[in-house]
């Protein structure tokens, strides 16, 4: 059985986008968002992180 893409209502610092991919693939969050943070620097982490923060559903209530 695989979760769901969503994003989370708690456990996350900006937009959840780190915390759903986290949960979805089974993996540390802080790994997740380091990623990002590498990919920030060479300059695509922030693009794909807007995408994914539009593409990514909330977590209903």
């Amino acid at each position: 059985m695989t979760t769901a893409l969503v994003r989370p209502r708690s456990g996350k610092i900006l937009g959840g986008v780190c915390a759903a991919l986290a949960v979805r693939f089974g993996l540390p969050k802080f790994l997740v968002r380091l990623g990002f943070i590498i990919f920030g620097l060479v300059g695509v982490g922030e693009l794909a992180y807007i995408v994914l923060w539009i593409i990514i559903p909330k977590a209903p209530v």
